[in-house]
């Protein structure tokens, strides 16, 4: 499990990303509580758990560890 905190010039926000049975699942802190993503990768998990923040994903994901991201580092 991967404890993240991600940022942007407005605000900054708590997410989780695990990677399980080959897939990976994130979950994003909202105003209206958890926002929840599953992908094959840990950008495409994140990318839907932070469809509510629509326009400021790319400036939220920027602030994520790049060997995560890039390479699915599992653990």
């Amino acid at each position: 499990m991967h404890y993240l905190r991600l940022s942007c010039t407005e605000f900054w926000l708590d997410v989780r990303v695990a990677g399980i049975n080959a897939r990976w699942l994130a979950s994003a802190d909202t105003p209206d509580g958890p926002s929840l993503g599953l992908g094959w990768t840990p950008r495409q998990a994140l990318m839907h758990a932070l469809a509510p923040f629509d326009g400021l994903i790319d400036d939220l994901l920027q602030t994520a560890p790049s060997d995560l991201l890039e390479h699915g580092a599992m653990g």
